[in-house]
């Protein structure tokens, strides 16, 4: 406003000073908003800064507050699912509230707090300042809700007796009730710290003789109530060790899924975060009856690999045909069995076309047991593969290349689809051009979506390696900035940058936040697989 008015000046006359005055009072009547304990809300979320927080954390006994950046965009996308969350919270008369710090703007709080990452979700719990609890729910609104009510109220009901309880462990698909003699003692309390964080399933508490005896308990037990495969799954309480939290959770989290599962848009999340080492995999053409009698010898193999391994159905011409190349199958290799190592990606198949629960269990356990080598993609290679400036690399050749004792080697591992991969790929052809000649330099691609090596592992595109010349089969990989000069003297220096003296630069209101776009071409930005 200020500017604008010194622009227009010598037509305004008289009311410039006007026109200052008012700028330098709204500037002012900032400043003291900015300055004030007073807390304003945007959407029933509060809005929190450092000269308020103190107040805030005084009038809500829970308050759940997000750190975000204002260009972060993981923040705007839960921006919409926070303050549904806030706005039936409040709606619901809970004391559980949520608040929002712009952590580029407030540094001093973004600081006292640790805030290395956006968004970052903490709770505060009864005015304490110094000890907040990180946010563990899921980010959408009814995950916030379920954590928060999870955390105002009781995390486990009490049932007093068999009706009570019998109502309570027929609500839902999945209930989990905890039997404990003295409610007041450490296992009944680790219970409750269990509950508190597993807010995708009820939790009741009974300590009646009579319920003990109604379910067959004699001790201290924890019991999954299930509408499908087995009704009622029980976990003792080690009377030595008592409950251990993170143990009686890993157990919930593998028995509230079926024995088998079938792959679909509503179970895939479910599959891929149970955290089960071992995925086995039958793919089948569910429209054929033959094929989809396959699946009880499948299930009967599925319990003794309980927790171990998570037993999947894929059908090929339904949900399932989006992951068919990730295995390099088409719907003509249906029925087939694959089993994945879900920390490498290894994939292995089994040879033999018998189905039966034995055969299935025999080649589990020779998996398990390291018996049997992965089973790994290859594209064929082009037919001018060697010829281009930047060699076409593919599982069948990459041994013969990367690891020629003669050559250096420089190999980017990339995915078609990767936007990094193709923000870069003008430079890497270029690098090509620069390095076509030399005889002990090789500039080289695979795509990592195609082609599997037995003993690398790429988990982000672009991934850079460079294979040096001489024996020991070393590999170094590349973490620099991705462009030509900086390639160059990599490869010039013998597959290090040389020491370069550090360049200070100082940029108003930059943060330490992952997700900071001015470091594009870091290894921060690459797309995860």
């Amino acid at each position: 406003l200020v500017l604008s008015l010194t622009w227009l000046g010598p037509a305004l006359g008289d009311e410039e000073k006007d026109g200052e005055v008012v700028a330098e009072e709204e500037k002012e009547k900032e400043e003291d908003e900015v300055l004030s304990d007073e807390i304003k809300e945007e959407d029933n979320v509060l809005v929190l800064h450092e000269h308020n927080f103190a107040r805030a954390l005084s009038e809500h006994q829970l308050l759940l507050v997000e750190f975000y950046a204002p260009w972060c965009g993981h923040c705007q996308q839960l921006a919409p699912s926070y303050t549904q969350a806030a706005t039936e919270l409040r709606n619901e008369s809970s004391p559980a509230r949520l608040g929002k710090v712009d952590a580029t703007a407030q540094t001093a709080l973004a600081n006292e707090f640790n805030i290395t990452s956006y968004p970052t979700l903490k709770l505060f719990h009864d005015g304490n300042r110094t000890h907040p609890l990180p946010y563990t729910g899921r980010m959408d609104t009814q995950g916030i809700v379920r954590w928060m009510q999870r955390r105002a109220g009781p995390s486990a009901t009490l049932l007093h007796d068999t009706d009570t309880a019998s109502a309570f462990a027929n609500s839902q698909d999945l209930v989990v009730i905890g039997f404990f003699k003295d409610l007041k003692g450490k296992a009944a309390q680790a219970f409750y710290e269990v509950a508190a964080e597993t807010v995708d399933m009820p939790f009741g508490v009974a300590e009646a003789a009579e319920l003990f005896q109604a379910y067959g308990l004699s001790a201290d037990t924890v019991c999954l109530f299930k509408k499908f495969d087995e009704r009622q799954t029980n976990f003792p309480v080690d009377p030595a060790r008592g409950l251990d939290t993170a143990e009686l959770t890993r157990l919930l989290r593998i028995h509230s899924l079926r024995l088998v599962m079938e792959f679909n848009s509503e179970t895939s999340n479910e599959i891929f975060s149970a955290k089960i080492p071992h995925h086995m995999l039958l793919f089948l053409n569910k429209s054929s009856s033959e094929q989809l009698s396959l699946q009880d010898g499948f299930k009967a193999a599925a319990g003794t690999f309980r927790g171990e391994v998570l037993f999947v159905v894929v059908d090929v011409n339904g949900y399932g045909a989006d992951v068919l190349s990730f295995f390099g199958m088409t719907p003509a290799n249906a029925p087939t069995l694959r089993l994945v190592k879900m920390e490498n990606n290894r994939k292995y198949q089994m040879e033999q076309d018998s189905f039966s629960d034995t055969a299935i269990r025999t080649f589990i356990q020779a998996v398990l047991d390291g018996k049997v080598k992965p089973h790994l993609l290859s594209a064929e290679p082009p037919e001018d593969w060697d010829t281009r400036p930047v060699k076409v690399l593919v599982g069948k050749t990459f041994e013969q290349v990367a690891f020629d004792e003669t050559k250096n080697v420089f190999v980017k591992f990339y995915a078609p689809w990767c936007s990094h991969c193709q923000a870069m790929a003008p430079a890497w052809e270029e690098l090509g051009e620069r390095y076509k000649d030399h005889e002990d330099i090789v500039i080289a691609e695979m795509d990592a979506t195609a082609n599997e090596l037995e003993n690398i592992t790429i988990h982000g595109f672009p991934t850079l390696h460079y294979f040096p010349a001489g024996p020991g089969r070393k590999m170094v990989e590349y973490k620099s900035t991705r462009d030509v000069e900086t390639f160059s003297k990599f490869l010039e220096n013998g597959g290090m940058l040389p020491v370069e003296p550090p360049v200070v630069t100082k940029t108003p209101g930059n943060s330490t936040g992952k997700e900071d776009p001015s470091v594009l071409g870091t290894d921060e930005t690459r797309d995860e697989l």
